[in-house]
């Protein structure tokens, strides 16, 4: 949820601490600081709210040094205040923590340390942590990764720390505990980086460690060791990131969620590219690991996710029944381990994750693993921990995906489920070579299509100026865009704080009717499509009782603008796949009426980009 930085062996450290965590920031902005190792001696900024009030705070007061770590923060215990800010120092000045997770026993490890005589400066769980590798640095032989060590052996819960001592200045401490987060250990030609995202430090370097449950890396600015939380010596493997830093920044968009929409011509682009041979007219996705023999061995997938990404997985039941002929279950990351599920051994679980660090969904996939199941990822962050368990994954290569509210890793997850229902198919037998070779086809249409759509915008903008000052909306969908209905509902209220509800339009007279009146727009998702009357009938009814009805239909039904106040015209797609280009007109609505409220479109309040605590 947080985010963090560290730097060893620069000629200033503070710049790229700072710049780190502006790319980050998405993660947690609450309050941000930063600590430098300045004349020997540990330097702290911190300050409430966006990553500009340190930037001031430090402009006004410079500190500069060779290693340092920086923190932009989501509250979890302790209201947004600066002496709840990361990071924390401890009581003699010479330990200072940055830390993402939930310390869940800091209430007991807090009594014990106020016994010692230990005072603490915050009301975080945090602090627990530093007054703990302080402790143990004093009594025995001072050196920091042998206190982090013993300090993780107390704490309960998932965790990623960083930690400085000003009496090693050569060194930082990264540990990972859990699913807190990622903590990505970057190398550089004479200094080393430290981030919980790759962002953060792509501009210093492209090779990078991802650490594992209960690993410790010792971060020099020449070399890294890396340890269990026991001791035994790690020989990690170095990634290379094909991530660049201008593919991250704004660009020519008023923000990061703006680019991003429209970047889905270009990542649906990438997420179909080398996964379809067009020799043989076949899907290809060798890092699934599946074999043919356990393809049609499978009895059934159970989809777990989060957010947007449940949204995704609604849509996907639609294409592995269709295509794969296999039963999908879908549910909630959060939900799914406390139920006790029935897996049996012929059951695959598919977690679908933008950031592969979701904290219920890799608790669900635990659970799936415990519990003998076949392991799958869809999964846009490459080397996340959703991405390493799984005994197979399909990256969504959406790109860095910046702003909290999804969009370009919505629409990539659906055609790698998509492309994942025709491989099933492939194998299983379950679809014949026309049918393949039609969907295929049409596959390889979508980014046109997509492009074509991002071109309503001005459409779209226009009923933007009409309808930000509403306060209620309904989403209504059939069949396979009925999880459409539910994404734009959520998108609106996510980025505008707008209330509104997706519903299935044939459940619309059994209790949302009700609400409706010229005071509560209805947006219906009508495309040409064996459902299209059905949708028609719901607008009429909509109207019979005064509402006001903007909907989403393909180009050239020039009949339903005799229905319905306001329509959004997109290009004929096939139904299978009419979710990606239907969801975009939804994506471009919530976005401009969120910039005509005047709301923060990259960063809406309370939320984060990724749950890393529970």
């Amino acid at each position: 949820m947080c985010g963090i930085v560290g730097v060893v062996g620069a000629d200033n450290a503070t710049p790229i601490i700072l710049d780190g965590l502006s790319r980050l920031e998405y993660r947690g902005y609450d309050s941000a600081g930063i600590a430098v190792l300045q004349n020997s001696k540990i330097a702290l900024r911190r300050d409430v709210g966006k990553l500009i009030n340190l930037r001031r705070r430090v402009e006004a007061d410079p500190l500069a040094g060779p290693i340092g770590i920086g923190h932009t923060r989501w509250a979890t215990h302790g209201v947004p205040a600066e002496h709840n800010a990361h990071p924390h120092i401890s009581m003699d000045g010479n330990f200072v923590v940055v830390h993402n997770g939930i310390v869940e026993n800091y209430r007991e490890l807090r009594a014990e340390l106020i016994a010692e005589g230990v005072q603490f400066s915050s009301e975080t769980d945090t602090e627990v942590i530093v007054h703990l590798v302080a402790k143990f640095a004093a009594g025995g032989d001072g050196d920091v990764t042998s206190a982090v060590r013993q300090t993780i052996g107390l704490l309960r819960g998932a965790h990623a720390i960083v930690v400085m001592n000003s009496a090693q200045p050569d060194r930082l401490v990264a540990v990972r505990i859990g699913n807190a987060g990622g903590v990505a250990v970057g190398l550089g030609d004479g200094s080393n980086f430290i981030a919980s995202d790759i962002p953060a430090i792509i501009e210093e370097t492209r090779r990078m460690i991802f650490l594992e449950h209960r690993q410790v890396a010792t971060v020099f600015a020449d070399h890294v060791d890396i340890q269990t939380a026991d001791g035994a010596p790690v020989k990690p493997v170095i990634h290379t990131i094909g991530w660049d830093a201008v593919s991250a920044a704004k660009g020519e968009y008023q923000h990061f969620m703006q680019k991003e929409i429209f970047d889905q011509a270009r990542s649906l682009t990438d997420t179909i590219r080398g996964r379809v041979d067009f020799e043989t007219q076949q899907v290809v996705l060798p890092d699934l690991n599946l074999s043919t023999e356990t393809a049609q061995q499978l009895q059934r997938i159970i989809s777990v996710a989060c957010g947007t990404s449940y949204y995704s997985s609604l849509v996907g039941k639609f294409y592995i029944e269709h295509l794969a002929r296999l039963p999908v279950e879908v549910d909630y990351g959060s939900e799914f381990r406390y139920r006790d599920p029935i897996i049996g051994p012929n059951t695959a679980v598919l977690a679908i994750t933008q950031s592969g660090e979701t904290v219920d969904t890799l608790a669900a996939m635990e659970e799936a693993r415990h519990k003998g199941a076949l392991l799958w990822a869809i999964v846009n962050a490459m080397g996340s921990q959703a991405m390493r368990v799984s005994d197979g994954h399909i990256t969504m290569n959406a790109g860095p995906e910046i702003g909290v509210a999804s969009t370009k890793a919505f629409t990539s997850s659906i055609v790698d489920q998509f492309l994942l229902a025709l491989y099933l198919g492939q194998l299983r037998g379950t679809l014949s070579e026309a049918d393949r070779l039609h969907y295929l086809h049409q596959l390889t249409r979508i980014p046109d299509l997509v492009g074509r759509t991002l071109e309503t915008f001005p459409v779209v903008q226009a009923l933007a100026s009409k309808f930000h000052n509403y306060r209620d909306f309904l989403y209504l969908g059939r069949g396979i865009n009925y999880p459409i209905a539910l994404e734009g509902a959520l998108k609106l209220k996510e980025i505008s704080y707008i209330h509104a509800e997706g519903y299935p339009a044939g459940e619309m007279k059994h209790g949302p009717i009700a609400l409706i009146d010229e005071n509560m727009p209805v947006l219906a998702i009508a495309l040409k499509d064996a459902l299209y009357e059905k949708m028609i009938s719901q607008i009429e009814q909509a109207k019979a009782r005064g509402g006001i009805v903007i909907a989403v239909a393909t180009e050239g039904d020039e009949d339903i603008g005799q229905k319905a106040d306001h329509v959004i015209h997109v290009p004929e797609v096939d139904p299978m796949l009419a979710p990606i280009v239907a969801v975009i007109p939804l994506q471009m609505l919530a976005y401009s009426i969120a910039v005509r409220r005047g709301a923060d479109v990259d960063q809406p309040r309370n939320l984060a980009k990724s749950v890393t605590v529970e």
